[in-house]
């Protein structure tokens, strides 16, 4: 039974993520796990929160259990700057998230549930680098190596053209809804114009820089790392736009691929897809 004082700390909890302007699915995820936390433990403790994971370990599968543990620590770091002197014990607690095993089936694509997860979690926690990094691969189908010539300027425009050493051209198209945002970050760090993904001595990013940070997201956010690199995002945008838009020959440009034999690896379903396909169909 949750107390009057945890239901105030829950409400005032709630207010905090709705200014920080978190979807409602996500408020009330996390202030759900808040509440299950406190029908099974009334003392908020380290002791009771390491009993807590392992409660959520064998009732639930590892992508809930992982949001479960995010949304306590964000309750954890709210209470202490809620409140420190109350709360002191919890200031340097986190409970760790869990590793999810590898799968005996070679699907290496991110899922669209672990991609929106990884794009949440670095927005949350104020990487905008990367959010960008993955949200601009994600929605765009770039490669790494084009990502990195992106500039502020491409933004305005709404695209980027290059050419091959044939004199090709390849226009990658930057999503309106994606572009303001991005202008939107310039403007809040002062960059006008220039590279857009830099490193802390203003060069761009390299694309092995970029493939080494992604791994360290995933470790840190519970997400499985074979599915993490920057060409699993170019796989997620070629399959979610064939789900909006079945066009392989559009999607072929989009891409930039000269054959559309390329493009047709696209439609291949990975074992999750497969599975739901089957129990939809399968009734005999």
């Amino acid at each position: 039974m949750i107390t009057t004082a945890q239901e105030e700390l829950l409400l005032e909890f709630e207010n905090c993520l709705k200014k920080k302007n978190l979807s409602p699915n996500t408020v009330t995820a996390y202030t759900g796990s808040v509440r299950l936390y406190y029908s099974l433990y009334r003392v908020m403790s380290t002791e009771n929160l390491s009993r807590f994971r392992g409660y959520l370990i064998s009732h639930y599968r590892p992508n809930t259990v992982n949001l479960r543990i995010h949304a306590l620590n964000r309750f954890v770091r709210f209470l202490v700057e809620y409140d420190l002197e109350m709360w002191l014990p919890l200031k340097d607690f986190r409970l760790q998230s869990v590793k999810l095993q590898k799968k005996s089936f070679s699907d290496s694509v991110i899922s669209n549930e672990d991609y929106e997860n990884m794009k949440l979690r670095l927005k949350e926690d104020g990487k905008k680098l990367w959010y960008f990094v993955v949200r601009f691969l994600g929605a765009t189908g770039a490669r790494v190596s084009e990502l990195t010539q992106v500039k502020v300027e491409h933004l305005t425009l709404g695209y980027l053209d290059l050419y091959s050493k044939g004199g090709k051209l390849r226009r990658i198209y930057f999503p309106d809804t994606l572009a303001k945002e991005a202008l939107a970050w310039c403007e809040e760090k002062g960059a006008h114009s220039g590279f857009l993904f830099v490193n802390r001595q203003g060069r761009p990013l390299s694309a092995r820089g970029i493939r080494g940070q992604l791994k360290h997201y995933a470790r840190l956010y519970g997400i499985d790392e074979e599915t993490v690199y920057p060409h699993s995002f170019r796989h997620r945008f070629a399959i979610n736009f064939l789900k909006q838009f079945n066009d392989i020959s559009l999607l072929a440009d989009l891409l930039g691929h000269e054959n559309i034999e390329t493009t047709r690896i696209y439609l291949t379903k990975t074992s999750q897809e497969q599975q739901a396909l089957l129990d939809d169909l399968i009734t005999w």
